[in-house]
């Protein structure tokens, strides 16, 4: 299995999580420090590294998606956050659902989805 960060900080398609935890992910045969966000489109590096680190810049790759993806499930890392209002309103006036969970809730949650082929998305802030 090859390591260390996504090339060129993206992996066009859709995988399966294998495993999270000690600052990161692995997913098809390879492995990735660092926060992700799997999107319809592919998965991508994550520069977020915690709640408080979420901005609209960060968020907007979701939204790029557009019909593509039906919801998001945010992990916010080893314990559940609060997120600001500001950005459920985003999520509600773009028509796409959001979920916030621990991280490693919405990697099993995002698999068992994606298993069922529905328009998932996944925004994971690694936790150690």
């Amino acid at each position: 299995m090859s390591s260390g960060r996504l090339y060129d900080g993206f992996l066009p398609g859709r995988y399966l999580f294998d495993a999270y935890g000690n600052g990161g992910f692995r997913f098809a045969d390879m492995s990735h420090r660092g926060s992700v966000l799997a999107l319809p489109s592919g998965i991508k590096a994550w520069t977020v590294n915690s709640v408080a680190e979420l901005t609209d810049e960060a968020l907007d790759p979701v939204f790029a998606e557009g019909d593509a993806l039906d919801l998001l499930l945010l992990g916010t890392g080893a314990d559940i956050a609060a997120i600001p209002g500001a950005f459920r309103t985003r999520f509600r006036e773009a028509g796409i659902g959001l979920d916030v969970m621990q991280t490693g809730a919405a990697a099993r949650t995002y698999n068992v989805l994606l298993a069922e082929n529905r328009k998932v998305g996944a925004a994971l802030i690694a936790v150690p």
